[in-house]
């Protein structure tokens, strides 16, 4: 066994390209650049949390190797943003390429659009059956999801722009994680897509994307939620920079379960069953997003329980976010058992997932909403 394991990797290396070997060396280079100038910023936990990611990218890169174009052009167009302020912040609103494209903000609202632009193409690539228009609604997806990573960090800089005390990850509120969950599903969906070689499914899974782009959009132009704030205590932490993303990388995959599942029902209605992948198929993509799902948010659940021992004493006190993830938790743990040991299949579990998804969405928005305790940072 140790033998094979060990030839795997030996091919696994083998195989890597030129092209694989430059995108880490990018990487590698990318992480001294960011760490020579903003490593006086840094703790010692935070250094370690940058060249970790660093790794992790690498990593990701070379097991789905359109990471290795969408990194390098965000890397470049954001350093090139950020060059454009020349330590001015006014200039966010006088400078073209700023003002119409690469401060945090016009980023953020291209973004916005392309995902609306790509939800409509998806739909009607299945109108027409057109692969064409498909493919034309991925690279509308793909340069989306660019913009926002692009929008958030820029973002980073601004707020150092506004002064050291203030400067922070731009994961802290409701408007920078409706911007990180755009992300993290359309590359979720991305990823699914190009495995399976079927662009059918990004009718039902770009709608969830563009519901939290008007979501997004209602929050900033509503309630004037745009503007970048200091950081409250409580989130002040390295904690935060592990805790959410990991969140986030759960609910995009739980989202795209669920409009997965959605579409199960649809197929197997009979509804648009010509248009939509085999059953057999979206039973798959939904399992292995929960799966994933299901993975994040126990990581993020037990370094969020040793964020709340740091900051508040205690690793577990019964708050109201608290105890609906754990309700969460519970809820994707027994569809996983069902699925895996009970070995069901079918409708059922579609419905679980959309179902599933409200739970979530409650526990995410609607404890905001209704509840206080602990996190009453996070309210509308």
């Amino acid at each position: 066994m140790e033998a094979i394991q060990d030839y795997r990797q030996v091919s696994f290396f083998r195989g890597l390209s030129g092209f694989d070997w430059v995108y880490a060396a990018l990487l590698a280079a990318g992480s001294v650049y960011a760490f020579n100038l903003y490593g006086g910023y840094m703790d010692a936990y935070e250094k370690g949390i940058l060249f970790l990611i660093a790794a992790l990218l690498v990593g990701l890169g070379w097991f789905w190797k359109p990471v290795r174009i969408l990194l390098p052009v965000v890397a470049l167009l954001a350093l090139f943003g950020v060059n454009q302020y020349h330590g001015e912040l006014a200039r966010a609103g006088q400078a073209f390429w700023l003002k119409y494209l690469f401060a945090s903000q016009s980023a953020i609202m291209w973004m916005s659009a392309l995902f609306v632009m790509a939800t409509g193409g998806y739909w009607l690539g299945m109108a027409l059956r057109s692969d064409f228009v498909n493919r034309v609604s991925a690279a509308i997806t793909w340069s989306a999801t660019a913009m926002g990573l692009i929008g958030l960090l820029v973002r980073w800089y601004e707020s150092y722009l506004i002064g050291a005390d203030v400067g922070h990850i731009p994961i802290s509120n409701l408007y920078e994680v409706f911007i990180l969950f755009s992300i993290l599903t359309a590359l979720l969906y991305l990823y699914y897509e190009q495995y399976y070689a079927n662009r059918q499914l990004g009718a039902f899974v770009l709608p969830v994307i563009s519901a939290a782009v008007a979501f997004l959009l209602w929050y900033a132009f509503g309630r004037d939620a745009q503007h970048i704030q200091p950081l409250v205590p409580a989130l002040q932490s390295y904690w935060m920079k592990l805790h959410v993303p990991a969140n986030f990388v759960g609910y995009g995959a739980f989202a795209l379960a669920a409009m997965v599942g959605l579409a199960y029902l649809f197929k197997s209605k009979g509804l648009l069953a010509n248009r939509l992948p085999e059953l057999a198929v979206l039973d798959d993509v939904m399992y292995k997003a929960i799966a994933i799902g299901f993975a994040f948010f126990t990581i993020a659940t037990i370094l969020g329980a040793m964020w709340a021992a740091e900051a508040w004493g205690g690793y577990w006190s019964w708050d109201p976010k608290e105890t609906w993830a754990l309700i969460v938790w519970l809820n994707y743990a027994a569809w996983l058992h069902i699925r895996l040991v009970k070995g069901l299949r079918g409708a059922m579990l579609a419905w679980w997932a959309v179902v599933g998804l409200v739970v979530t969405v409650f526990a995410f928005l609607g404890v905001n909403m209704f509840l206080s305790g602990l996190h009453s940072y996070g309210t509308l």
